[in-house]
């Protein structure tokens, strides 16, 4: 682990909303569901509380827990990373002996960030500082709870494969939960770069996790093909980019890499870092629901108008139109005090 920035330099973000850094994609649908009362208990529920305990003992039991005499630097970036976003509760750390590179976050009420050792050896310190930051972006926007609901689906879905229309119809709802999942994963980029505050960290992880053996990469041909992917122009390709992210919970690194660059030169990036930004205190699910789905459709919109790929300008119209026709439903059924 090497390079580092001065702490001091780095803006802290006071009642910081997840709402600030989400993805309109991924804030629109989370904002539908946090609307629902019922939702987040019977979610809860679902998980199963043992469960995550059992990884929590796993954790403890197989991994080194992060603290002032284990990894102390990785313990220091994980408290300023809190720190930054204004947390209470910082939450626990663990390093998992494996070669490949990973992190996660697991735990809904009490959630935890796992890193290999692949990982950590792979990155320097403000690179480690973005992925920390994407995870705790996770805990925060608690993302753990919906990817419970996704995985449950996937484990019931055989029970659906003997009728054709049903088979077909969970197939619908589980693909339509991994593009949400997929986003998910744009917003906690956006999270890890606010955490760093160096796109070039974030840069590099994305570089390194690609395949970068140490600075032989050129960076401009790194991002050279992720705009040779997004604009193809034959339809067999388009297909094929379709099989290679259905069964995906992340998005391929190329082209995070250069989601993350495009936000980061953008207004939006420089007025949070300037103090302009969503606050918790502010949060209303009820009232912020109609703006996020309508900050959904304009997403879908305006990734269809800038993509050469003539099957994904079809799939993001579909997308448009459902985000679009969940607005107009709630328009009708909010109750009074919620923003349009």
């Amino acid at each position: 682990m090497t390079g580092d920035i001065e702490q001091s330099s780095r803006v802290r973000f006071m009642g910081i909303s997840p709402r600030a850094y989400e993805h309109p994609a991924d804030r629109g649908a989370l904002a539908v569901l946090r609307a629902v009362p019922a939702v987040a208990p019977i979610l809860k529920a679902v998980a199963a509380a043992f469960s995550e305990r059992g990884e929590r003992l796993l954790q403890v039991a197989s991994s080194v827990r992060v603290g002032p005499k284990q990894y102390p630097q990785l313990d220091r970036i994980r408290n300023e990373v809190a720190a930054t976003f204004d947390l209470d509760t910082v939450p626990e750390l663990y390093v998992q002996r494996h070669p490949v590179e990973a992190a996660w976050t697991s735990g809904i009420d009490t959630p935890f960030i796992v890193l290999t050792t692949g990982l950590v050896n792979l990155l320097d310190n403000e690179s480690l500082r973005f992925v920390i930051g994407h995870e705790m972006g996770h805990v925060m926007s608690g993302h753990a709870l919906y990817n419970t609901l996704l995985r449950r689906l996937i484990g019931i879905q055989q029970s659906f494969a003997w009728v054709p229309a049903g088979a077909l119809a969970m197939r619908a709802v589980i693909a339509a939960l991994r593009e949400w999942q997929r986003k998910t994963e744009l917003s906690c980029d956006r999270a890890g770069l606010l955490a760093c505050q160096d796109p070039q960290a974030a840069l590099r992880a994305h570089v390194a996790l690609a395949g970068d053996l140490g600075g032989q990469v050129d960076i401009a041909e790194f991002l050279a093909q992720a705009k040779e992917y997004e604009e193809v122009e034959d339809i067999r390709d388009s297909i094929l980019k379709l099989l290679h992210t259905e069964e995906r919970t992340h998005p391929l690194v190329v082209v995070r890499a250069a989601e993350l660059q495009r936000w980061s030169a953008t207004e939006e990036y420089r007025e949070i870092l300037t103090g302009t930004y969503a606050r918790r205190e502010d949060d209303r699910p009820t009232t912020n629901l109609t703006d996020d789905v309508k900050a959904a459709a304009r997403s879908y919109k305006e990734s269809m108008s800038n993509s050469g790929d003539p099957l994904i300008k079809t799939i993001n119209d579909i997308g448009e139109a459902v985000m679009g026709a969940a607005g107009k439903v709630w328009s009708k059924v909010a109750p009074n005090g919620a923003s349009e």
